[in-house]
């Protein structure tokens, strides 16, 4: 089956790898693993926004970078998509007054969802797949799902829930509204993810040869 893989980055990325040795992850290698042999990925659509630097973590935005590079050299199967990050500073009421406000500093992501929705909505009508896998949990997409079960029935739904395997308290649950709409669901073990990492060093082909991407010190 023709198979396109939609990532939610943020989604994968706080769910599965926040916290692991196994941000420096290669995808491509990853769904290749989780999927049956008879998926054939011809796509993996990667949906995230540039992260902003912070005073706590100023080097954010560099490791992101870096990271997004090596997709962009080692896996010629990802099509990264940017929505937009935003952070403001915004009133909000303490939930132990006094004060009974505080100004704290919002951060959202915009765009992803609705990118990744689109996507998966508007290649279904191209037929440009037989199989599509959704990697996320945010019920925002269960629509989406949806219609594309309702228009075209033939199309196979897969979902990878991020962190569905994780022990404790920071396991998640797979949304009941995405299940519903989803012919197979695949775990993300952490063999797999072992196993599926970006070489630590990565050299850079033509005009920058000579030079590497590398795995950032503090992944």
């Amino acid at each position: 089956m023709r198979t396109t893989v939609y990532v939610d980055g943020f989604n994968l990325y706080y769910g599965e790898l926040k916290g692991t040795p196994y941000k420096w992850l290669d995808p491509q290698e990853l769904f290749s693993k989780v999927l049956a042999a008879t998926n054939q990925i011809t796509a993996i659509k990667f949906f995230t926004a540039r992260v902003q630097p912070t005073p706590s973590d100023p080097d954010i935005n560099i490791r992101q970078d870096a990271y997004l590079q090596a997709l962009a050299t080692c896996c010629p199967l990802i099509q990264v998509h940017f929505g937009h990050f935003l952070r403001h500073k915004v009133r909000m009421g303490n939930a132990h007054p006094p004060p009974a406000t505080l100004e704290v500093f919002k951060t959202e992501e915009k765009g992803s969802d609705v990118n990744l929705a689109l996507h998966l909505l508007n290649d279904a009508w191209q037929d440009a797949y037989d199989c599509a896998v959704i990697v996320s949990n945010d019920s925002d997409l269960c629509e989406a799902m949806g219609l594309v079960k309702k228009h075209h029935p033939q199309k196979i739904l897969g979902l990878i829930t991020p962190g569905s395997t994780k022990a404790g308290l920071k396991k998640r649950k797979t949304s009941r509204q995405l299940a519903a709409h989803a012919d197979f669901q695949r775990p993300i073990r952490q063999s797999a993810l072992q196993t599926s990492q970006l070489p630590a060093a990565i050299p850079l082909p033509g005009p920058l040869a000579g030079t590497t991407i590398s795995k950032p010190a503090a992944w």
